[in-house]
């Protein structure tokens, strides 16, 4: 019975590993398509007139730091989610 107890366990802590991996990957998909809204945002801005050339590069330079950090997954299509 101990056996199986702790197969059970293991594969419980298997499943809430990767549970918490997936809930990863979605935040900094979510984080990364906000900091692209944001620059589109900031870029819009500019054009029209009503932004500055600062406030796009700003956006940019979040938006490379988070592509470092974590990937640039979040910009292709394929997401798979």
């Amino acid at each position: 019975m101990a056996g199986f107890l702790d197969r059970a366990r293991e594969q419980a802590q298997r499943g809430l590993a990767q549970g918490k991996q997936k809930v990863d990957e979605v935040q900094q998909q979510r984080a990364g398509n906000e900091l692209l809204r944001r620059l589109g945002a900031a870029y819009y801005a500019e054009k029209r007139g009503s932004g500055t050339p600062q406030a796009t590069q700003d956006a940019v330079t979040a938006l490379e730091a988070h592509v470092t950090a974590h990937g640039d997954q979040f910009l292709r299509g394929d997401q798979g989610l």
